[in-house]
């Protein structure tokens, strides 16, 4: 018959548990002490629940935030009703840019074709203005009856193609 000898972290494990079980079956305070170790271990849990459900409120909030990214990727479609309308929404894109001089310009739009009047400072920004108006959406075509201070309206037949 063989003897069989547990390794020292076995022994280690034994002694460990058996003062455990002595300090929480303590007759004077054993009573105090396992409501202690109840009332911690169930905060614990608590906490732990809370983390969870803070961590799982980020994840949602993050999945929600990506699925609107990519239902966004693609720029919306102006669907154009009527000619109001589509002036209306390209006076609002294009004056957004403050360097544009909101003022001195007239926008209006006929079927579909955006007609811009007015008087401007540089050569540079009447042809800025034509492209960022016919880059909008929307936009069918552009009439740019616009011109620099101090010379001569365009003449409206000039500008239109021939029919």
């Amino acid at each position: 018959m063989t003897v069989r000898l547990f390794p020292p972290a076995a022994w280690l494990g034994a002694g460990a548990f058996g003062a455990m079980m002595m300090y929480l079956v303590d007759p004077d305070q054993g009573r105090r002490r396992r409501a202690m170790l109840r009332d911690r271990v169930l905060g614990m849990f608590r906490a732990m629940r809370r983390m969870l459900g803070r961590r799982a409120r980020v994840v949602v909030a993050q999945t929600y935030g990506m699925t609107q990214q990519v239902q966004h990727l693609q720029p919306e479609d102006w669907s154009v009703p009527n000619d109001a309308t589509l002036a209306q929404r390209v006076e609002s894109e294009l004056f957004r840019d403050p360097e544009i001089p909101k003022g001195r310009i007239n926008i209006n739009a006929e079927a579909g074709i955006v007609v811009l009047r007015g008087e401007l400072d540089r050569p540079e920004q009447i042809r800025s203005i034509e492209q960022a108006v016919s880059g909008m959406p929307g936009v069918r075509g552009v009439h740019n009856l616009l011109h620099l201070r101090g010379t001569p309206v365009p003449d409206r037949g000039s500008v239109l193609p021939a029919p």
